[in-house]
């Protein structure tokens, strides 16, 4: 899949605008893909990357990748996501992780927030050098007179903090993070109080349908908070801490569509139907729907909140033996899908 941010991240190197340093460089939010195969040396060169299929990308070909870390390089590359405070904190994370002298290189599409973003670097950095192309900006600056007390407020940004009168924490970033999602709250109110025993969520975000689940069912004994994005899965370990006296909780940060590793009585998702960059993905759901029949035990049940418009119903014919429309609202249908004894 082509990655342009990617690709006019490593325009500087390509053009020999910038030279790669020997003592290796650190990628923040990295990606993997062509362009960082040709232009980025393997050796020293540290990835990191929260969001587990990237992750495991990036692990698969080769590089050295890890959630996050301490490191510092004379080289931070960096590709800032599209919500703004994310992506300050993330640029203040990138300059004070570069060594002294060191230069932080970031890029960004155009229809992401490129100019925005290229003004925040040099809010935080000084004037930046400026290369555009793939319809992106990329922007490079030495880190030796970043604002340090610019960068300090801002890379708190990343900090969990209260939310929705501080019955929650969340994050900048995290999906539907100072709100609670309608498909959820529409997936919530109709699940049925005799769900028991071992459960999972799947995409869990923040925890707010976990919350639920566990509020609403008391028969349920454990349940697995399954999320990929390892910022959102923090949140829901805090989130959900207030239940850990009564039900078994296990946090689980893995890529729901490369399959699961326990048997459930029932399963909860709001699944994903776009991928990291925004990019419509409908097999997302898909491969969420796959996973969750191939992990329910026999008899058990999967509730599940989409868009009306998806198509999932051919899933549910093939893969279970019976399946209901429980409730269809502001554009949202929850599904239970029960799967054959």
């Amino acid at each position: 899949m082509s990655d342009p941010a990617l690709d006019a991240l490593m325009l500087p190197f390509a053009d020999r605008r910038l030279a790669w340093p020997d003592a290796g460089a650190l990628f923040l939010r990295a990606r993997e893909g062509a362009a960082l195969h040709a232009h980025a040396p393997r050796a020293g060169l540290v990835c990191e990357q929260s969001f587990r299929p990237e992750h495991d990308s990036l692990q698969r070909a080769g590089f050295t990748v890890q959630a996050q870390g301490e490191d510092t390089a004379p080289l931070v590359l960096v590709l800032p996501p599209r919500q703004r405070d994310e992506a300050r904190a993330l640029l203040a994370e990138a300059v004070a992780r570069t060594a002294p002298g060191g230069t932080v290189v970031a890029s960004m599409p155009n229809d992401a927030g490129a100019r925005s973003g290229q003004a925040d670097f040099e809010a935080l950095l000084g004037p930046a050098s400026v290369l555009s192309k793939h319809k992106c900006r990329v922007f490079w600056a030495e880190a030796t007179h970043a604002d340090a007390a610019l960068a300090q407020r801002w890379r708190a940004l990343d900090a969990p903090r209260p939310i929705l009168d501080g019955r929650w924490t969340s994050r900048p970033g995290v999906f539907a993070w100072d709100r609670i999602d309608p498909a959820s709250a529409l997936l919530a109110a109709h699940l049925l109080p005799t769900l028991s025993g071992h459960g999972a969520d799947l995409g869990a975000g923040w925890g707010f349908l976990s919350s639920e689940v566990l509020a609403r069912c008391p028969a349920v004994t454990a349940l697995d908070v399954v999320e990929a994005e390892q910022r959102a899965l923090d949140c829901a370990r805090a989130n959900l801490q207030a239940h850990a006296a009564r039900v078994a909780l296990e946090f689980r940060w893995l890529d729901v569509t490369a399959g699961l590793p326990a048997r459930y009585d029932f399963i909860v998702t709001n699944p994903p139907f776009h991928a990291l960059r925004g990019e419509p993905r409908p097999d997302l759901g898909r491969a969420f729907i796959a996973a969750a029949a191939n992990a329910l035990r026999p008899g058990g049940a999967l509730w599940l909140v989409a868009n009306r418009q998806l198509p999932y119903e051919e899933m549910f014919d093939a893969r279970f033996a019976s399946a209901r429309l429980v409730a269809q609202q502001g554009g949202f249908k929850v599904v239970e899908a029960v799967r054959g004894r």
